[in-house]
C-alpha cells in the first residue's frame, strides 16, 4: 500500500504527535473490543513535521460499510474505561484541547470542554453570554451528565464524516481528538453535519442503545464542536451555538 504523508500545517509542533498516538489508541481499544471491520491507519513514522501512514483507496459509503461502522463503533465504547478526560492535552481539530484525568465526567464537560470554548471567545459579550449561562446552569449541567452516563468509553472526539474513510473493505477512522467520556458524545457529533446513514444508527443502537435523554445531550455535546467552530471561522456558527446554549438555558 503506497504511502500518504500528512505536513503539519498547524501552529502546534505536537499536532501530528498527538494525532499518531489518537489513532494508536482508536487501534488499539478496537482491538480489545474484537472489531476489525473498522480499522485505522498505522502510522508508518511520525515527526513534528510530518506523518506518514498508509494511502486509502476510496470507496463506497455503502449501507453494509456504514452498518460495520456503527456495530464496530458500539463495540468500542462498550470497553469500559478507568478515568474520564485524558492524560495529555492534544488537539481538536485546528484548536487546542485541554484534558486532565477525572472520575467526574459532568464536571470535566462543563468546565474543561465548554468552559475552555468559553474562555476562547474573543467578542466580550458574547463571552459574557455563554459564561452566564454556564455559570447558572453549570451544577445541573454536571449532575444530568453524571446521571446519564453509564462509563467512561474511548471516543474519537471528532467524528464528523469528512472523518470516516472507506475502502471497497469498509470503514476506515481518520484524524481523531482522543479522550475518554460519554459514548454519545461522538454519536452527538456526527449529526451535526449529517452524512452518516440511517443504517449506522440502526447498527448502533442494536449493539449499545442510546439513553432516552440522548436528544437533550446531543445539543449540549454539539455546544463544544459549534463554539470551537465559531472560535475558529468566526460568526456563521454564533447562532447555532445559540441555540444549543438554549437546551443548556432550559435545564
Amino acid at each position: 500500500m503506497a504511502d500518504y504523508i500528512k505536513i503539519n500545517s498547524t501552529s502546534f509542533p505536537d499536532a501530528l504527535l498527538y494525532e499518531a498516538r489518537g489513532l494508536e489508541l482508536l487501534a488499539q481499544t478496537l482491538r480489545d473490543a474484537g472489531v476489525s471491520e473498522v480499522r485505522v491507519p498505522r502510522a508508518r513514522s511520525v515527526s513534528e513535521r510530518e506523518l506518514v501512514m498508509p494511502r486509502i483507496s476510496p470507496g463506497p459509503a455503502s449501507e453494509a460499510a456504514m452498518t460495520m461502522l456503527g456495530e464496530g463503533l458500539a463495540r468500542m465504547h462498550a470497553v469500559r474505561q478507568a478515568q474520564y478526560g485524558f492524560d495529555s492535552d492534544n488537539m481538536i481539530g485546528l484548536s487546542p484541547q485541554k484534558n486532565r484525568l477525572t472520575d467526574d465526567w459532568g464536571e470535566f464537560f462543563v468546565e474543561d470542554r465548554l468552559g475552555a470554548q468559553v474562555g476562547m471567545i474573543r467578542n466580550p459579550q458574547v463571552r459574557t453570554e455563554f459564561a452566564t449561562v454556564l455559570g447558572n446552569k453549570g451544577d445541573t449541567l454536571a449532575q444530568l451528565l453524571n446521571e446519564h452516563c453509564e462509563h467512561p468509553s474511548l471516543l474519537h472526539g471528532d467524528l464528523w464524516s469528512g472523518n470516516v474513510l472507506f475502502d471497497n473493505a469498509g470503514p476506515w477512522l481518520i484524524d481523531p481528538a482522543v479522550y475518554y467520556g460519554d459514548r454519545e458524545a461522538d454519536i452527538a457529533m456526527t449529526e451535526l453535519f449529517g452524512g452518516f446513514s440511517t443504517a449506522f444508527y440502526r447498527a448502533y443502537d442494536q449493539i449499545y442503545p442510546r439513553t432516552q435523554v440522548y436528544n437533550t445531550k446531543r445539543a449540549i455535546y454539539n455546544l463544544y464542536h459549534t463554539l470551537n467552530h465559531y472560535n475558529l471561522f468566526g460568526t456563521s456558527y454564533l447562532e447555532p451555538c445559540r441555540r444549543n446554549l438554549g437546551v443548556i438555558g432550559r435545564l
